[in-house]
């Protein structure tokens, strides 16, 4: 007899917790082996191909494609052990066994999920009953199942594709979601969702949350939820802060919410970096990008003031100081702005820093770019240049230190030896942590770089 197992959608690494479907690469009744990708999904870093850690027939599919699912909401069941169509119940590969129960599991194919571990330690899968399926071959989307908090499993009852329903009548699938809002004492009962047929979603209890804590610190005025505030305004057009842009918007408010944050900002002669580059572009040997210098020159200043090169624990009341420099840069993408990482940066020379920005670079522009590689930076490099500005503050990427900032190089008039010349100006500018350093500490990192990009041949050595 088969056993239908419920695959829901994975922790997906980085404090992700919703994703959006974008192609289903499975339909309703096809067999699967363990490990096959089943749907791809877009999170707010990167796009992943999922793959289901059980092998059988597929008989239901949770999600339109464009829709957006939280993390622990089903994505599909499967009949373990169910005849094929054809009346064969191999799958692809030649798998015969299902990887859920009390059979082999798969490895650990995402973060936080896996079926690996023993038995003991697996999260027990309650048996679903297969869920009909529409004459166009989609599934008819059924009651996703909750776990409430004592850990007895509970499914709720009602019409086909209303939201699960926890907590009485509060429409909620997500466990975080429940999690925060208990933890801040907030009574989902009075919160009205924002996602399909009402389902309360985390932006909702944030922004109450929110709402709250404007209350407490003005004058009485009634609460606002995400629904009322979006029939305050008349005209406009709202754009939904999800996906990628979402992302910006939260990292960017907790940055400045927690850092103290000052800039420092000084012009710098670019002349003989220029020549410099296009020199050692004359060889024949790889291209050197201008931004692989700035970030050769930026390793060395970090190695002389590691204080930048770090992060603040306030609950231990710690700065910890890095020992590697793994260097982001700001990279402008058709989905928004995005922060690649060259992984231990200090270790690569400019020819290499080259290969690896052009590699990550195109991988930002065509969305392949992993949750991997767009995390863990301890300083990052914005050359917002590309974009004809001369200056900017930039807001540092959180949890880092610092951030260093590079205008675009213009001819400008110049004292260049005595004499007034036309030389290649750029203005750099350092937003940094004031918890970690005074300004000294930062002046003098500047000065660092300013003078590097003035004498590059300082460190032709190490370049």
């Amino acid at each position: 007899m088969a056993q239908v197992l419920e695959f829901r959608l994975p922790d997906l690494g980085e404090g992700l917790t919703e994703a959006e479907i974008v192609r289903w690469l499975v339909e309703v009744g096809d067999v699967v082996a363990v490990d096959q990708p089943v749907v791809e999904v877009e999170t707010a870093k990167a796009m992943v191909d999922v793959p289901c850690p059980y092998a059988g027939v597929v008989t239901a599919r949770f999600g339109e494609e464009g829709s957006e699912l939280p993390v622990g909401a089903p994505l599909i069941t499967v009949a373990v052990g169910a005849a094929a169509p054809g009346g064969s119940t191999e799958a692809p590969g030649g798998s015969t066994e299902a990887s859920g129960g009390s059979a082999g599991g798969s490895g650990n194919v995402l973060v936080g999920y896996g079926t690996s571990e023993s038995p003991a330690r697996r999260r027990r899968v309650r048996p679903t009953p297969a869920v009909p399926v529409a004459a166009n071959g989609r599934s008819v989307a059924a009651e996703p199942v909750e776990e409430p908090d004592d850990g007895r499993r509970a499914q709720t009852a009602g019409r086909a594709g209303a939201p699960a329903v926890v907590d009485g009548p509060v429409p909620v699938i997500s466990p975080l979601v429940r999690r925060l809002a208990r933890e801040n004492g907030l009574d989902l009962k009075e919160l009205t969702g924002s996602g399909p047929d009402g389902l309360i979603l985390r932006a909702d209890v944030e922004y109450a949350l929110r709402a709250s804590a404007v209350q407490t610190r003005t004058a009485p005025v009634p609460a606002a939820t995400p629904a009322t505030a979006r029939a305050m305004p008349s005209g406009g057009t709202r754009v939904p802060l999800k996906g990628v842009r979402g992302a910006v918007a939260d990292k960017l408010s907790r940055s400045r919410t927690e850092i103290p944050d000052a800039t420092c900002w000084v012009d710098a002669d670019a002349t003989e970096l220029m020549r410099a580059r296009a020199a050692m572009n004359a060889t024949g040997a790889p291209k050197i990008s201008l931004l692989a210098l700035l970030a050769r020159i930026c390793t060395a200043a970090l190695a002389r003031f590691p204080e930048l090169n770090s992060t603040v624990d306030m609950a231990a009341r710690e700065i910890v100081r890095l020992d590697a420099v793994h260097l982001g840069f700001a990279a402008q993408t058709e989905r928004g702005l995005v922060v690649p990482v060259v992984k231990d940066a200090h270790t690569r020379d400019t020819e290499a820093l080259s290969a690896e920005f052009a590699r990550l670079t195109e991988a930002a522009r065509t969305g392949t770019l992993t949750p991997a590689e767009l995390t863990g930076g301890t300083f990052t490099l914005n050359n917002y240049g590309v974009f004809g500005v001369d200056g900017s503050t930039p807001i540092i990427n959180h949890p880092e230190a610092a951030m260093l900032g590079v205008g675009r190089i213009v001819p400008k008039p110049w004292v260049h030896e005595g004499e007034l010349a036309v030389r290649q100006v750029v203005q750099l500018s350092l937003t940094f942590d004031h918890r970690v350093c005074d300004g000294g500490t930062a002046g003098g990192f500047l000065r660092y770089v300013a003078d590097r990009v003035e004498q590059p041949a300082v460190l032709l050595r190490t370049l």
